[in-house]
């Protein structure tokens, strides 16, 4: 339990190890002979798991440098950062995913706000220690590769072909590049427009079977080309995972997204397990936000053993089909919501990620106006 606690205090301090020696987690006010903030424990971690209370910390101080945190919001960091409340409610989605409509955050636009990173500058105000300066610490531009292309293999084929596209299939067949869905050429020119920003593009491992369809041929022609085309342009490749929780053993990276972003404590468990560092599932995809009430990475604690893991969760803001198929929002109310919350990664100097389809910039869809806008907002 005190490594646990000790990368929290840690944590709530950006990794200021010597901040962090100057906080107890304790309910003896006699540490703050020793220590210059103490936060009192609600009794509850490493015990059972109850709701925490997202409200404004209630704060004291007895003397000049000395702080009581009378609010647990170690044992809070530990709940939204475990999903602790995925094991006390066991509603699930059709797809078997805990949707924010399910969650304590679906309430007073909760999850618009990073509670935890303001629970984070408030240690720091105690400690008389300097802010996080504004900006961000990384900027993660990410794209599941669900289909490269929509009619070069023969059900897509036959698809268009009976659905009288059969010139949009033959120049697809003589020529990837006029496949609607391969507009990978056109995100790397967006991407490139950030500077700092870390792309990394989702490849399936999968079968190709029921909701993991369509697989395309790892060993194919149009992946080969594909991969070519992504490495010379520096992007980062991860693994995306199997819609039926299959962990695939590492290969050629220790990224993972997982299909529909489709998660359980079990399968972060098995990520682990199998040896991969770092998660970019942590996103709602019902709704856009902080699904683990901030913006910055964190090591995943298994809320069921209570064990620090080596896997890095990474939160994800937004979601494209998020904006416009589970929340309906038009391009202008889309493109506001992220402004508020890009906003908000910005002020707690965390760690930016966004998710965009490469088939959502095709067809009538507005990702393709969208998505400039949005770049345009972060560099």
């Amino acid at each position: 339990m005190k490594e646990i606690i000790d990368y929290i205090i840690e944590w709530l301090c950006y990794g200021d190890t010597e901040a962090a020696a100057r906080v107890a987690y304790t309910a003896d006010e006699k540490e703050l002979e020793t220590h210059d903030v103490i936060i009192v424990p609600n009794g509850h971690l490493g015990k059972d798991l109850i709701l925490p209370e997202l409200k404004k910390p209630e704060v004291e101080q007895p003397s000049k440098g000395k702080t009581i945190i009378r609010t647990d919001i170690v044992y809070a960091v530990f709940f939204f950062t475990s999903r602790a409340e995925e094991v006390l409610n066991t509603k699930r989605d059709e797809h078997g995913r805990f949707l924010a409509a399910y969650s304590m955050l679906n309430q007073k636009s909760r999850l618009q706000i990073p509670r935890l990173d303001e629970y984070a500058r408030l240690v720091l105000k105690q400690l008389n220690m300097p802010l996080p300066e504004s900006g961000y610490h990384h900027i993660y531009l990410t794209h599941d590769i669900d289909a490269i292309s929509q009619y070069r293999h023969l059900r897509g084929a036959l698809g268009g072909l009976r659905r009288g596209e059969g010139k949009a299939v033959w120049a697809a067949l003589r020529d990837i590049h006029q496949d609607p869905l391969y507009t990978f050429p056109w995100i790397l020119e967006q991407d490139r427009q950030v500077k700092k920003a870390e792309p990394i593009y989702f490849v399936k491992r999968t079968r190709g079977r029921g909701y993991d369809y369509p697989q395309y041929c790892l060993h194919g022609r149009d992946w080969r080309r594909l991969k070519h085309m992504l490495r010379h342009n520096n992007v980062y490749l991860g693994v995306h995972g199997s819609y039926y929780g299959s962990i695939p053993a590492i290969e050629y990276s220790k990224m993972y997204r997982a299909h529909y972003l489709r998660c359980s404590i079990e399968q972060l468990q098995r990520l682990a397990d199998a040896g991969y560092t770092d998660d970019f599932t942590m996103g709602f995809a019902d709704q856009a936000g902080f699904r683990l009430q901030t913006c910055r990475a964190v090591r995943w604690i298994n809320p069921k053993t209570m064990q620090l893991t080596n896997l890095t969760l990474h939160p994800l803001m937004v979601m494209d089909t998020t904006l416009s198929k589970y929340m309906h929002l038009t391009e202008d109310e889309a493109y506001f919501l992220c402004e508020r919350l890009i906003a908000k990664v910005k002020l707690h100097h965390g760690d930016l990620c966004l998710l965009w389809h490469n088939n959502n910039f095709a067809g009538e869809s507005y990702h393709r106006a969208l998505y400039p806008k949005i770049l345009a907002l972060i560099k």
